[in-house]
């Protein structure tokens, strides 16, 4: 059997199961045993696939069908100019963080800024796919540390590190979010993708999300600003006169982040919406 016809009875099949995206996760699973880009699979639909590859792709489809997200089956993703290892210790890498991301570097880029250098904190790093994307491709001289409450994703998150040849730039440690600097005004930017989710919504939520990503990474309270009330007054000690943080939120968070941006005191608070048009991000500056 090629592996043309390998991929087409395997979108089938999945299809069959009510998998989405049939096609793309059979592709993709294909294109990961191959080593190759997706894109790169014409070149190989009429090579004859090895009983070794047949019996992978038996047991990929096996997972997806039981819901697992198509990440953790590959265990790998891509994330901007990096691929991660991804696994169900720490919450999947989306395309609405790498905007995170986009927006941290453009502050970062400014002359004062690259001038300025310091340290960038990322709180609740998961697979550290926001500060190893920071750390790749800022250019000026900084230090990166990444945090978070999760023994698990922290291991991840350095394995990471080692995987995209930036172990000597980045730091990680287990801490609880900001609790364990004890030096007042020593960070020029606090970054973090949060769990912001509301619990009620949780429970709701798409089972390849719930049941499989960690619920500590989803899971922000009742209100869902538990991380925002907790650690923006801790950020306010942290941070330098001119220091920045830049948080994603959920899509109805945008006026309570806001609030609580200016209750603690920070200036020039903006909140963006992601491509969806959805509150997404925010971002404010200490005076």
């Amino acid at each position: 059997m090629v592996w043309g016809e390998v991929i087409a009875k395997s979108s089938d099949f999945l299809r069959g199961k009510k998998v989405p995206d049939a096609r793309v996760a059979s592709e993709l699973l294909a294109a990961r045993l191959l080593h190759l880009g997706r894109g790169m699979l014409a070149g190989e639909m009429t090579k004859d696939v090895p009983e070794k590859y047949l019996e992978a792709m038996r047991r990929g489809m096996a997972r997806l069908v039981k819901g697992e997200p198509i990440q953790y089956v590959l265990g790998e993703w891509d994330f901007r100019t990096l691929t991660l290892k991804c696994d169900r210790r720490a919450l999947i890498p989306r395309p609405e963080t790498e905007e995170l991301v986009t927006r941290v570097l453009g502050y970062l880029n400014t002359e004062t800024q690259r001038r300025r250098g310091g340290l960038i904190v990322d709180v609740g790093t998961g697979t550290g796919a926001i500060v190893l994307s920071l750390a790749k491709e800022f250019r000026g001289e900084a230090a990166f540390l990444g945090t978070d409450v999760s023994e698990d994703a922290i291991a991840l998150a350095k394995e990471n590190a080692v995987r995209c040849g930036l172990a000597d730039r980045v730091k990680f440690a287990v801490a609880d979010g900001l609790d364990d600097f004890d030096e007042p005004q020593c960070v020029d930017v606090i970054v973090s993708n949060p769990p912001y989710i509301e619990t009620a919504v949780c429970e709701t939520l798409d089972p390849r999300v719930k049941d499989f990503e960690p619920r500590l990474a989803l899971d922000g309270g009742t209100s869902g600003l538990d991380f925002y009330e907790r650690y923006l007054s801790d950020a306010v000690n942290l941070l330098k006169p001119g220091g920045a943080v830049f948080f994603e939120i959920g899509e109805n968070q945008g006026e309570a982040v806001r609030q609580l941006m200016f209750d603690c005191g920070f200036n020039d608070i903006r909140i963006e919406k992601d491509y969806a048009g959805h509150d997404r991000y925010a971002m404010a500056v200490m005076p």
